[in-house]
């Protein structure tokens, strides 16, 4: 198979999207069984109660990749290659996703979880070249089908200059908000809970030498649970569908708040930052 990466006579990398979009069609089982001590550190690193329900993103918690040490990235990431595409740009970020809800999992459920790549896309942004790849989940428990998840990962250089956040005026008006902190405990354990060894959420050092990053970076899926949760706060019932999408880093040294008002349908939430950076929107229905 032809090489998917090579040099221009610029020097910015080029992808050979042909040979990526080979990985189209491929898929992954992994399964993992809901444990106490998982169910107890989850409610202690997300500061809620403790119940035998399963919180409502806590599937990210579940069958992570497990990566002998030997063939990790200088990141900290897998190697790249496997199930996931040899997309060779040294950014991989969580850009979005929606969920389907079907059931709740519990304490003690034996959860399997199908995994497909179903496309592989190029773009030109504004910041550089992007490859997007789109990954649907099946999570299941003993009562059938529990989450249907499309996940959405972008791949992007390094030196590429980050696009411009949200003018404060750009942010809507907020019904509800609550205020949130992320300090580089939380985003430790919340790495450990989901068994992310990306550097650029627990090692200052590295995100700021090797990444260009002015701090930690908070975890999408982390913000995203945060929405998820205080959607179904609001409404004292959880959704049916939940769609979010990351908009701009949020740094750990960042006061934020999670913001919700009345959709047609739903729910609108975002995550704004007291200085008005919008970093990750989403929207509820039930």
């Amino acid at each position: 198979m032809q090489s998917q990466a090579e040099s221009t006579n610029n020097g910015t990398l080029a992808l050979d999207i042909t040979a990526l979009r080979g990985w189209i069609g491929r898929t992954e089982t992994a399964c993992d069984t809901i444990t106490p001590r998982l169910l107890r550190q989850y409610a202690a690193t997300m500061d809620m109660a403790e119940t035998e329900a399963a919180p409502l993103a806590f599937h990210w918690c579940l069958a992570p990749p497990a990566a002998p040490a030997s063939s990790l990235s200088p990141d900290g990431h897998p190697a790249r290659g496997g199930f996931l595409p040899p997309i060779l740009l040294p950014r991989r970020m969580w850009a979005g996703g929606a969920l389907c809800l079907y059931d709740r999992l519990r304490l003690g459920d034996e959860v399997r979880r199908r995994s497909e790549i179903v496309d592989v896309t190029l773009k030109q942004g504004r910041s550089g070249l992007l490859c997007f790849v789109t990954v649907n989940h099946e999570i299941s428990g003993p009562r059938g089908l529990a989450i249907a998840e499309r996940q959405d990962l972008v791949y992007r250089d390094i030196t590429a200059a980050p696009a411009a956040a949200p003018r404060p005026d750009d942010l809507p008006h907020a019904t509800w908000r609550q205020r949130k902190t992320a300090d580089p405990v939380l985003l430790f354990r919340y790495s450990a809970l989901t068994f992310n060894g990306h550097r650029i959420h627990y090692d200052r050092s590295y995100a700021m030498e090797v990444e260009n990053y002015p701090g930690l970076i908070v975890h999408g899926p982390l913000q995203a649970a945060w929405l998820l949760d205080y959607a179904a706060e609001i409404k004292g019932a959880p959704p049916v569908s939940f769609s979010f999408r990351a908009v701009s880093p949020l740094f750990d040294f960042k006061s934020f708040e999670l913001c919700a008002r009345d959709s047609d349908d739903g729910l609108d939430l975002w995550i704004a930052t007291a200085d008005g950076v919008h970093t990750m929107s989403a929207a509820a229905q039930w």
